[in-house]
């Protein structure tokens, strides 16, 4: 497919130097498109432009999970740009154009309905059950679809490659982010005299927290984190959902109480998804009917090999819920689980500036050669370290 549509495509009419500027720009969008790497993964990280006459005149990416794509984004920059749309001739993208319908539309349906006589692609679609038909699709409609390969994806957006690996592919499960708070010594609980043995880092980090939880299609955590902490696990302002994350609470002897803050009335500009209760079977009817009065919906599952609901099965029944980028929010010892069974793709830790603490610490986990692509950030009081995990 890769070598019909490059021998389709043709740049014969433009100049060496058009040419050297066109490949520069895909270049350019693609470095670019990468600081959007974690807001969108699994999806990949694109950027486009659209061209009038060898001129810029709009540009555009893909930012956040779930969010309009870069090709869309590109597209609606032109329309501001005052430039008449019977003038744009050329589209730049860094990847092949989606063809199919997912969280957004088809970007090729999007491409058709413009007046371009030229695409000009950096890279093709990893994924084997869409590799070439965007491109065939866009051809097969008489535009002149170009592919340069300057753009690869293994440097551009490595996570996108792992998650369209056939194995991959198979598993049908979706993808993790876990993020924790730590102390400077890496223990995940504070001293008791420092934010009410709860809290290590400040405002600034708890709004990013809850930007990140809008991006995510569900908020997981264990039965401990419920009973210590008793969190609501929902979207507060100013972060916005596009969509209110399912809760989901992995509890083998249903031990969450029936008040717990999960089952009280969203507050004005929270969103609060579903509850579900993920457990094993055999435990107390009467609990059970008392969460289900709550509001929970109740799973029960096999169990593993510790006698926890098997994380394998949880991930599974999510996936069947329409979850693709599950957010984990819970105690060491279920995201010690997590990454032992290399369930964690991508991460997000926040190390505040509060010595000592309780309980084992995860540092482990964070050495630089279990991870890719890292990036450290200052967010207000806490320092931020986000990467992906490598397999």
């Amino acid at each position: 497919m890769t070598g019909e549509i490059q021998a389709k495509g043709s740049l014969r009419e433009l100049g060496e130097s058009e040419v050297e500027h066109l490949e520069a720009l895909l270049v350019e969008l693609g470095t670019q498109a990468a600081a959007f790497r974690f807001e969108v993964a699994p999806n990949p990280c694109v950027g486009a432009a659209v061209l009038s006459d060898g001129v810029e005149i709009g540009r555009g990416f893909h930012r956040e999970w779930g969010g309009a794509h870069a090709e869309v984004q590109a597209l609606e920059a032109a329309a501001a740009s005052g430039v008449p749309r019977e003038r744009w001739d050329t589209l730049v993208v860094t990847l092949e154009p989606c063809c199919s319908h997912g969280k957004t539309p088809p970007c090729t349906a999007a491409i058709l309905r413009e007046n371009f006589r030229r695409v000009v692609v950096g890279a093709l679609d990893p994924d084997p059950r869409h590799r070439g038909r965007g491109l065939e699709e866009l051809r097969t409609h008489g535009l002149d679809v170009v592919l340069r390969n300057v753009t690869p994806l293994e440097r551009v957006a490595p996570h996108f490659v792992d998650w369209t690996r056939p194995d991959r592919l198979r598993r049908s499960v979706p993808w993790v982010v876990v993020k924790w708070a730590q102390t400077r010594t890496g223990q995940l609980t504070p001293p008791r005299h420092v934010g009410g043995g709860r809290w290590i880092t400040g405002h600034a980090a708890l709004e990013d927290v809850h930007r990140l939880r809008a991006r995510v299609d569900a908020i997981v955590t264990g039965v401990g984190t419920v009973l210590a902490d008793d969190p609501r696990l929902s979207v507060r302002p100013p972060a916005v959902a596009l969509r209110a994350p399912l809760r989901i609470v992995l509890d083998t002897e249903l031990s969450t109480p029936p008040g717990a803050r999960l089952f009280q009335p969203a507050a004005p500009g929270e969103s609060a998804g579903a509850v579900h209760v993920v457990t094993v079977a055999g435990t107390d009817p009467v609990r059970h009917r008392e969460l289900t009065l709550a509001g929970a919906t109740i799973h029960t599952l096999h169990p593993g090999d510790d006698g926890h609901p098997s994380l394998r099965e949880t991930l599974g029944l999510l996936w069947n819920l329409g979850v693709r980028r599950v957010m984990l929010e819970a105690g060491p010892r279920l995201v010690g689980s997590f990454f032992a069974f290399e369930y964690i793709d991508q991460l997000r830790v926040y190390t505040g500036s509060v010595n000592g603490g309780e309980g084992p610490s995860l540092a482990r986990h964070l050495a630089p050669e279990h991870l890719l692509g890292i990036e450290r950030a200052e967010i207000g009081d806490a320092a931020r370290l986000q990467a992906f995990v490598k397999r």
